[in-house]
This record gives C-alpha cells, structure tokens and sequence, in this order.
C-alpha cells in the first residue's frame, strides 16, 4: 500500500486542558525531528471555536517543507520515498469559518448557485484529511490518511477544561462563535489532492463535528462494492497560546479506512502553530501556520510493538492564508 503525502490543516477550536504543561506543544515544533507520541492531551468535546480574526473566505497554500522517517531503514511506511516529489510543492484550496448562526443560511446559498457544500447534518471538514495527488484515484488506500483539525485556545497561559470566558451560547466575550464550514472546508481540501471525481462527498456527523466522512469513489473490476469511505474521529486535542502571539493546537485522531474486507485503522496526530500577520498586500499572507503530522502504526501492524510510541512518518507544512477579497 502506497502512503501519498499527508495533508493536515488544523483547524482549532476552544477547549483548553489542565494536562499541558505550559509551552509543551511549542517545544515540540522547536524539536522536531525529535517526536514522541503526545500523552498530555484530553478528549475533544464539542464543536471546534475559531479566533475572531479567522472568519471569512481564505485561499490557502500547504506546502511539504520537509518529511522524516523517524524509525528508517528498520521501518518505512510504504511510499514514503516516493513522497519526496512532492517537497516545495503548494497545493491551493479555499476555506471560510463563519458565524456558527449564520451557517446554516450560508450552506443553502452555496448549494443553489451550485457550489460544492455537503452539509445534510453531516461531518466537518475539520478531521484530518491527508491523501493523494490528483490522477492517483486508485492509489487511495488503507494508508492514506485523509484530515483535517480544528482550533483550541489556552487560558491565560494555561491549558483547562473550561470555557475561558466563553458565554453560555459559547460567544467570546461577548462576540461571534466563529466555526469552520467543515463539510465546505472537507470537500475543498479533499479534491484539490484527490481530483474531482476520486471525492464523492464530505459529510458531517450531525451529532458530533468531531466525526467526518470522506466519500470516494474507484474502478471496479469486479463484481464487488467499489466505493470506499475514510471516517475520521478527532480522540483528544490541547492547545496553548505563545508570548509572541502565536495559537498552537494539537488534535489526535482515528482514521477507519472501509473499502477492503477488512477495515484498517491508523492513528495521525497534528500540531500546528498559527499566527496573524499584518500585512497590506494581498500578495502576501494574513495569516501563516506551521504545521507538523505525525503518522502511527495501526495495532494491526506487525512492527506496531517495535515502533510503540515512536511515529514512522514526519511530515512538515507550511500553510499560508489569503483572504479571498
């Protein structure tokens, strides 16, 4: 099985935990290569809640900067080498986070001038989505994680389960729930890797955003069900937030593969750091992330005890954000 590279835009939300200790997650960014699967994180708990300065229609850039196999030569994950063709290569897709009121009504005007927006109650865009280049529809597989992640914040230097100053209604201060169109998001992401005809849809579970659905399509060549699905489950996540105005979040999830006889299950974790620019050139960025994914063996490995808590693939990106004027 092939592993095209992974693609992981980390979309955070507001829920802050007690477990983190203060500036862990950047002095993971500051050590990587260096990388052991994060302990101190705390189930994801609702919907995820963006900075204020998120909202709206971004053009956004992901490009590989850099990819490390940790555990090489003893363990590689298939395809690995071949991922290195894709270093210094952007991939472009949009996004929008949006008044979580207005949301509904911003879906429906999509769909009537036929826009692609997948919202039946269904899943966010936000879990992880990684996957294959264009052209390469067969080549989506069992390992080919397939994500997106959202945004969380600390509290005051410190990670909690709280709120932090959130409303009832789960406003900041008194201001908008700004949210990610995650089936929007999903889908846009989705088939800027995978080309138009490989991704059927993306779905939102309507009882939790922390699900999603990829629907995919392939060849048959024989008389057996060809459509695959990707589900990813956002497990556990944590944030922080840095001096030099930096948010950084980490989600962890489950990727369930469906589309063999039996289904194969990964687990991916991301960590990203964001931060706002200024900037009055719409040449530029307003907004840069730095994004590190980390690929685990499935339990169904046989060198999943040999790697234990190591991951056997490192995957850094550069994301910048366009506002679409």
């Amino acid at each position: 099985m092939k592993l095209i590279w992974i693609l992981c835009l980390i979309f955070l939300s507001v829920f802050c935990t007690d477990k983190a200790n203060a500036g862990e997650l950047n002095q993971r960014l500051k050590n990587f290569p260096e990388w052991e699967k994060l302990t101190d994180v705390q189930p994801a708990v609702g919907d995820l809640i963006y900075p204020e300065w998120m909202k709206g229609g971004w053009e956004v850039k992901s490009t590989l900067i850099d990819l490390v196999a940790p555990l090489a030569p003893d363990i590689v994950t298939p395809g690995f080498e071949s991922n290195r063709q894709y270093l210094n290569q952007p991939v472009d897709f949009k996004v929008r986070f949006v008044n979580q009121k207005n949301l509904k009504d911003l879906t429906d005007h999509s769909l009537q001038r036929g826009e692609p927006a997948q919202r039946s109650g269904s899943p966010s865009l936000r879990t992880p989505l990684s996957s294959a280049t264009k052209g390469e529809e067969n080549k989506v597989n069992s390992q080919t994680p397939l994500s997106l992640t959202r945004r969380a914040v600390r509290c005051g230097g410190s990670l909690r389960y709280s709120n932090c100053g959130r409303g009832a209604g789960g406003e900041v201060n008194g201001g908008e729930v700004i949210i990610a169109d995650r089936a929007y998001n999903g889908l846009n992401l989705a088939r800027a890797i995978l080309g138009e005809k490989t991704v059927k849809a993306v779905k939102v579970d309507p009882d939790s955003p922390n699900r999603q659905i990829t629907l995919l399509r392939s060849e048959c060549t024989e008389r057996i069900i060809c459509d695959r699905q990707l589900v990813s489950i956002v497990k556990n996540r944590a944030t922080e937030d840095t001096s030099d105005g930096r948010f950084i979040a980490t989600e962890v999830f489950q990727q369930i593969f469906k589309g063999s006889s039996l289904p194969y299950i990964n687990s991916v974790e991301s960590t990203t750091a964001y931060r706002q620019l200024s900037t009055s050139s719409p040449s530029n960025p307003a907004i840069e992330g730095n994004q590190v994914t980390a690929v685990y063996l499935s339990s169904q490995d046989p060198n999943y005890f040999k790697a234990i808590n190591k991951p056997v693939a490192l995957y850094k990106y550069r994301l910048e954000f366009f506002p679409i004027r």
